[in-house]
């Protein structure tokens, strides 16, 4: 019998380059003709775990409007340069009143401080419509109720904004675009990112004071309505914010230039992003970041950023324990990743854990690609992460294939050890890896039931390491071409 990883050395699961007998991990066994009866018995299991996804496919709810219409310069909104803030609050308002339907943006450039969405309103951009959104942080105040990298605040208002508000939507081939650059919002973050490019600018003040002190009061437990991060503070505000929302819809519109993170639903259920396009390449430029929500979708999209493509979160340490909402029963289908920290990805703010996610027939590849599956999180962050399902997954340019990082940022320096178990990756091709592996758990808390099963990995230079694994299965794995098992 086989051994669990957990219990094997660490040299004998470290590969730091390419072995000379065929790029396998040292000690690992050839693929036993026995093992079919198990091979078949993981089918049957996955097959049962994805006719959940199609139950979740079918019971995630979508927004209907009536057919209303409420054209935005009707309502004194201008493409001239001028700001269009108040026009489109008022189109917004007289929608919600009169029981619902489309805001309607038409064709030109639109000027416009942030745009607060209500209950059955549809803010629909038509095809050649850009809203130019303000990049004077005064006009993201006065302060509002958000969550900035898991911590709960009252900092400034996300660009497009509601708040327990339900049947919503942005819809439309129009742009969003934030005109984040070089001297606009991005410097806030600091510092050096993406190709060593220096963020910081004389005389900016970052964000590094105001971050430190939020994760402070998170700790200590202050009152959400004390803390005030607002004008001074510079925590840059996500693009488009759902919070505490139900049955909501970004489809077809493209986002672009963004401050922060791009989509960024928040204990939210019933959420649908579809068609969307995010391209946006500054710093923590993340595309879709479902935060403790239930019943999400996530197709046909298209993501070029400058941080993660999708990330799954739940919240930061103490605040994300204080909730305690895991983000669950999610699928992801038909998406396109380039460049990114990580194609798909669970964390890094996962407290409140995550559970039933699937994502199937997607494709990656970029030399910026840095990883194609990423889970990451630590013993400050804790968190359980569980059945977990990809398949029918592409990969053409990558650095590192799988990653599931128990040393993500402070490293094992907390009391709440995370769990990560019932992972399985099935039907996977990787072309072009710098490293294949860089998966490790804790002694103490191993990684659990991590299943690879009919997976192809081209031309790796590097093997990478599989370390502290319980369960661990390789069925039909090949590595430049040779079996890889164990």
């Amino acid at each position: 019998m086989n051994k669990p990883i957990s219990q094997l050395s660490r040299r004998t699961f470290l590969a730091s380059g390419l072995a000379s007998a065929g790029l396998g991990l040292t000690g690992c066994a050839a693929l036993s003709g026995t093992q079919d009866k198990q091979l078949r018995e993981l089918t049957h299991n996955s097959d049962k775990a994805w006719a959940g996804a199609r139950k979740i496919l079918r019971e995630t709810k979508t927004p209907h409007f009536p057919k209303r219409d409420f054209l935005v310069t009707d309502f004194g909104a201008k493409a001239d340069g001028s700001n269009n803030s108040q026009a489109f609050a008022n189109a917004i308002t007289k929608c919600h009143e009169s029981g619902g339907g489309r805001v309607l943006v038409p064709k030109g450039e639109f000027v416009t401080g942030p745009i607060h969405l209500l209950s059955n309103v549809n803010l629909h951009l038509e095809e050649g419509c850009t809203l130019l959104f303000s990049t004077n942080p005064k006009d993201y105040l006065p302060v509002v109720f958000t969550r900035w990298e898991g911590m709960e605040m009252m900092g400034y208002s996300p660009l497009v904004y509601a708040f327990q508000q339900e049947n919503i939507a942005l819809t439309g081939k129009g742009t969003l675009n934030g005109q984040a650059d070089e001297f606009t919002w991005w410097p806030w973050k600091g510092g050096k990112w993406k190709s060593g490019k220096n963020w910081s600018k004389d005389g900016v003040p970052t964000q590094d004071a105001a971050r430190k002190q939020l994760e402070r009061d998170a700790e200590a437990n202050r009152p959400v309505s004390e803390r005030i991060y607002g004008e001074g503070a510079q925590l840059r505000p996500p693009f488009v914010q759902f919070y505490s929302c139900n049955t909501c819809l970004i489809e077809d519109v493209t986002i672009t230039r963004a401050p922060f993170w791009l989509i960024n639903p928040v204990l939210c259920q019933d959420v649908t992003v579809r068609g969307v396009t995010c391209s946006s390449l500054g710093p923590n430029s993340d595309g879709c970041d479902p935060e403790s929500c239930k019943n999400v979708v996530i197709e046909n999209c298209y993501f070029d950023t400058g941080d993660d493509c999708i990330a799954i979160k739940s919240g930061r340490n103490a605040d994300g324990r204080r909730l305690n909402v895991p983000s669950e029963n999610i699928v992801i289908r038909n998406c396109k990743m380039r460049n990114g920290h990580g194609g798909v990805v669970i964390g890094s703010e996962i407290s409140g854990g995550a559970r039933n996610i699937f994502a199937e027939n997607c494709e990656m590849s970029s030399h910026d690609l840095e990883r194609g599956l990423r889970f990451k999180t630590n013993s400050v962050r804790g968190g359980t992460i569980e059945n977990v399902y990809f398949r029918n997954i592409d990969i053409g340019d990558v650095q590192t294939a799988l990653v599931i990082d128990f040393g993500y940022e402070e490293g094992d320096t907390g009391q709440f050890t995370p769990t990560v178990k019932n992972i399985e990756v099935r039907n996977l091709r990787c072309k072009n890896a710098k490293q294949i592996f860089n998966v490790k758990g804790y002694e103490r808390s191993p990684i659990r039931n991590l299943h690879l099963i009919n997976v192809q990995f081209d031309q790796p230079a590097d093997v990478g390491k599989l370390e502290n694994m319980d369960g661990f299965v390789a069925k039909n794995v090949s590595i430049a071409g040779k079996p890889f098992s164990i």
